[in-house]
This record gives C-alpha cells, sequence and structure tokens, in this order.
C-alpha cells in the first residue's frame, strides 16, 4: 500500500512512517520545511512539500495513494485557526477519496466520561473547549456515506518515548525544574491514559490495514496512571521533592490536565485488531531516564 502521511516529521509521525515501511508499505510524507523534508527522506519515505493550507497539494497527494494517516496539525490545535485548517484538509481527503473505499485515517483524542473509563463506543459530543475539534471528527466518520473507509485513532493525553520534546511530560519535567519541586494539584488522583509512541505507531499501520470503516480506536496501554505518580516519577529522577501544589503555582492549561480523571480503555480495539501494547508504560518510561538527559 501507498500511504500519504501529513505531520510525517512530527513526533508520532516519525514513529508511524518507519512503522509502515518495516511492513512492506511505500509512504509519501507532507513537509512544511526543508529541515522536515530531510527528516522525512531519511526514514525512507517520498516527501511531497506543502502544509496544511494548501488543499491543492493535500488533494494530490491523497490522489497518488492508496490511503491517508492524517496526523498533522496547527498549534494551538484547539485554535480557531487549527480547527477551520483540519476541518478544510479532511474535507479534501474525502472529496479525494470519495467513492473508493479507501482508508482515510483520523487522529482524535481520548474522551472523559465522569465515574468511568472512556471506551471506544462513547458518543462524540461537540461540547467544550474541543467543540470544534469533536465536529471536524464527526464530519470525518460522516464520509463513511461516501465510501471512504474512514477510522479515527483516539490518543491519550500522554504519547511518551524516547525523544519526546514537547508534550506534557516534558513540559512537567521543565517546570518541577524551575520551581525545585515535583508538584501535583490536590490529592493527585486524577488519572492520565497514556501509550508509548511506538505501540500507536502500530496502531495507525493497523488502522489503515484493516480497521473497518467507521472505527473509532483508542490508542492506549495505561489505562490511567495517577498524576501523583507521574509528579513522583519525576521527583525521584530529578532528586526533588514531591508535594500537592495549589492550582496557581501551574500553567493555566494544567490546571484542568492535572485536576480531570479521564482514564480510558482500549479493550474493544486491542479485540478488534490484536492489538497489544507491548512498549514501557509511562510511569516506567519515565524511570528509564531519558527524559532527564
Amino acid at each position: 500500500m501507498r500511504v500519504f502521511v501529513t505531520g510525517a516529521s512530527g513526533w508520532i509521525g516519525s514513529a508511524v512512517v518507519p512503522e509502515l515501511i518495516g511492513a512492506g508499505h511505500q509512504v509519501l510524507g507532507l513537509a512544511r520545511s526543508d529541515s522536515a523534508a530531510e527528516r522525512v527522506a531519511a526514514a525512507g519515505a517520498e516527501v511531497l512539500l506543502g502544509d496544511l493550507n494548501d488543499t491543492d497539494v493535500l488533494r494530490a497527494g491523497a490522489l497518488r495513494c492508496d490511503g491517508v494517516i492524517h496526523l498533522a496539525y496547527l498549534v494551538p490545535s484547539v485554535s480557531e485557526a487549527a480547527t477551520q485548517t483540519d476541518a478544510a484538509a479532511i474535507e479534501t481527503f474525502v472529496g479525494a477519496l470519495a467513492g473508493s473505499s479507501k482508508p482515510l485515517v483520523i487522529s482524535g483524542a481520548t474522551l472523559r466520561t465522569p465515574g468511568r473509563p472512556a471506551t471506544e463506543r462513547d458518543e462524540l459530543v461537540a461540547a467544550g473547549p474541543v467543540a470544534a475539534r469533536i465536529r471536524n471528527m464527526q464530519a470525518a466518520l460522516a464520509a463513511v456515506d461516501r465510501v471512504v473507509r474512514v477510522v479515527l485513532v483516539m490518543l491519550p493525553r500522554s504519547v511518551h518515548g524516547e525523544g519526546e520534546r514537547h508534550g506534557f511530560v516534558p513540559q512537567l519535567i521543565s517546570m518541577a525544574r524551575a520551581k525545585g519541586v515535583s508538584g501535583y494539584i490536590g490529592d493527585g488522583a486524577s488519572r492520565w491514559p497514556a501509550v508509548h509512541v511506538k505501540d500507536a505507531a502500530r496502531l495507525y499501520r493497523l488502522a489503515i490495514e484493516q480497521a473497518p470503516a467507521g472505527s473509532v480506536l483508542n490508542a492506549v496501554a495505561d489505562e490511567g496512571v495517577p498524576v501523583r505518580e507521574i509528579a513522583e516519577a519525576i521527583g525521584r529522577n530529578l532528586g526533588l521533592p514531591v508535594r500537592s501544589l495549589p492550582d496557581d503555582e501551574f500553567a493555566g492549561m494544567f490546571v484542568p490536565l492535572l485536576t480531570t480523571d479521564m482514564p480510558a480503555s482500549s479493550a474493544l480495539t486491542q479485540d478488534l485488531l490484536g492489538w497489544k501494547p507491548a512498549h514501557p508504560g509511562l510511569i516506567e518510561d519515565i524511570d528509564l531516564g531519558h527524559y532527564f538527559n
């Protein structure tokens, strides 16, 4: 299969591309800069220069391939500009693939369902700060009616692994270093789902190879890691004290992230595709030490 991958040089894309190539697929990777193009080419993929705002490039990439994995997004991902750009990109891919039954794999985020772990069967409700992104996922799933094999891969709050530089764990480490204490909020019992980036990459491959149209997949290995345990792992690796801190000690976006319980299950995904996470869990990965080099 020839696969068009947006975000091919990014954190997750840099794991997805070699996973696809290692399984015998060819990859056409979108790159928005010369440095990104060099990274994509070094991974063994063909390069297509362009960005998410260039719908002509996106259409051409999709038409040249047997399927699309859409990983790229603008930062911050919940901004109006980012969600509008994402909506236009999804519609471009759907238009290019309509009537073909070719796969289109879209990335989302695991849901929050108070009182229990989120599952793949939970309804996508467009509400709150991520409402626009949810509407984009809903629009993608609706493309099943246009004979596109749409699949959603829902990513947890932490997609971790060696080389991660900009995710939530590196940011928590930076804050701990700056404050001289590794902190959490309240009792630290709120839980994050997590997955190793290489396990996530394998799920993307299985999704484009065999997931049925309309599938929602949870890329979750750790169902829920208490944020207190994350703080403790960071503290012991930095040799810093660990304690509960007031809300105003954290950047605004981290307050809901550290206080909202959001476990998620991947049981249905594992049963459907035979996907079994095989790489270190989040706490084990932190304790390997590579985040602190």
